[in-house]
């Protein structure tokens, strides 16, 4: 038993300068006009069996906004950052150079109060593995870049320091195939 699982990263809400860390602030102009551009290659996708999304309030907006009505996953929801929720790399390293380049350093670290690396990576990989396995269907999943940075590590059982070496755009897509804990990376031409 095989499935494709499509992931579609949710569209902007903000410049990348200003991200802030669990940022649930809805699509930007910005993100909005992105959807409508891509909307052409990316309505398709819909024809999913199932459809998905992270609960934050632009992959639901992306997801909509293309049609596809997902459900909201909470499994699918970016790393927990704990107490520096709100701030940017850039405000925390300020305030805690020494705590941020530990989380940097090492995957199972949370100085945060959240959530650490491996564990997002493991949430996300059980979210995974456990999707329904019809052979041949498709889903697809509207996530955080995050989400997707963590499920391609998951997926092709990377070191967790991969993660920081995955750069994924707004609207840009990504299919794994396969079954639990074995996926294959696919990518389709153009």
């Amino acid at each position: 038993m095989h499935v494709r699982v499509t992931l579609i990263a949710a569209a902007r809400n903000s410049s990348l300068l200003a991200e802030r860390f669990d940022d649930d602030r809805p699509l930007d102009q910005t993100g909005w006009h992105e959807v409508q551009l891509a909307a052409h290659a990316l309505v398709p996708l819909g024809a999913a069996e199932l459809r998905y999304c992270s609960p934050s309030a632009r992959s639901r907006a992306t997801g909509d906004a293309l049609g596809f009505a997902p459900l909201a996953q909470p499994a699918l929801r970016d790393c927990d950052m704990g107490h520096w929720r709100g701030y940017t790399l850039a405000d925390v390293t300020a305030r805690d150079p020494a705590a941020v380049d530990a989380w940097l350093s090492n995957p199972r670290s949370a100085p945060h109060g959240g959530e650490s690396l491996l564990a997002f990576i493991s949430r996300v990989g059980r979210w995974l593995d456990t999707r329904p396995m019809d052979d041949g269907s498709r889903i697809i999943a509207v996530a955080e870049p995050g989400v997707v940075r963590a499920a391609l590590v998951y997926a092709l059982k990377a070191p967790p320091a991969t993660y920081w070496n995955i750069d994924v755009r707004p609207l840009s897509t990504v299919s794994l195939t396969g079954q639990a804990g074995r996926w294959s990376l696919r990518l389709d031409a153009g």
